[in-house]
């Protein structure tokens, strides 16, 4: 899956001299919580998010720096604190140090940007403009509708049989040599042997992904542990 599979399309989007005011409006509108700014060709420059309008917030109610104080912080950092606070178009309130992906990149790879980078959203740019965006709740919209093996009412019990020991065969810390399978008349018996409960668990998840399977029996029994003498 990738994420132009689950990307949302029509993205609310503003230009760099809308005014924070109408920003603002925007987000509240459309219960959205980031709005990409865009260039006139369609570009993306920077992001609104609540984040950056909170910053306000906050700053409105600090006092001003020191002018001793300014001299260590330096200048550039003392205009764009200024800018940040007062300004009153999106580019100045804007979040300029943006990441992006393409259209083809990987759900997995988007998941570890937003958990690294610590983000929400990632904006999906191909050939210069944004087609696109990816948030947290898309990821989970994903996740949550991930589709399931299912099975043809054809399906030979010899071919279900080698699509459980591959469903199984990708449960970490199972061996398929462990494992014994007998599938017949609509019923799917799994004997073998495993190191915890989690790993039954893990297993049973894995069958329960298989749809069409009919009566499932799992019957582990747990791998023991001897305690060495010395």
């Amino acid at each position: 899956m990738q994420a132009q599979d689950i990307m949302t399309k029509n993205v609310i989007s503003a230009a760099a001299d809308t005014t924070v005011e109408e920003v603002t409006a925007l987000m509240m509108k459309n219960h959205i919580s980031a709005v990409p700014i865009l260039d006139n060709d369609g570009a993306i420059i920077g992001l609104v998010s609540e984040g950056d309008l909170m910053r306000r917030v906050e700053g409105s109610g600090k006092t001003n720096k020191s002018w001793w104080l300014s001299l260590f912080s330096g200048s550039n950092d003392t205009v764009t604190d200024f800018i940040a606070m007062r300004g009153r178009r999106a580019k100045d309130v804007m979040t300029r140090d943006i990441k992006v992906v393409a259209p083809d990149t990987a759900v997995a790879d988007i998941a570890r940007l937003l958990e690294e980078k610590r983000i929400k959203r990632v904006p999906v740019v191909e050939d210069g403009r944004m087609v696109g965006i990816v948030s947290r709740a898309n990821l989970m919209q994903a996740l949550a509708t991930a589709p399931i093996v299912t099975l043809k009412t054809s399906t030979s019990d010899r071919e279900k049989r080698e699509i459980v020991l591959a469903a199984l065969a990708q449960v970490p810390g199972l061996t398929p040599v462990q494992l014994n399978v007998v599938v017949e008349g609509g019923r799917v018996d799994v004997w073998g042997l495993v190191g915890s409960d989690a790993e039954e668990d893990a297993a049973r998840v894995a069958l329960d992904n298989i749809d069409g399977l009919g009566e499932v029996s799992i019957n582990f029994d747990r791998i023991p542990s001897y305690a060495w003498i010395v």
